[in-house]
């Protein structure tokens, strides 16, 4: 079910897939620094004595 793009079809599907890509890198940079950032927190709270959950 691809629509007839006729000569934009290049540009359109290279606009769609690097579109694709950049929501791909967004999502594992933002799972990266929350991984980052409960390790940092799990640290401090180690120092502080307290428990995890």
């Amino acid at each position: 079910m691809m629509p007839a793009l006729g000569k934009y079809a290049g540009v359109v599907l290279g606009a769609y897939g690097l579109s694709l890509a950049l929501i791909v890198v967004l999502i594992l940079a933002t799972l990266w620094r929350g991984a980052k950032t409960r390790q940092a927190l799990r640290e401090v709270e180690d120092r502080q004595g307290k428990t995890h959950g």
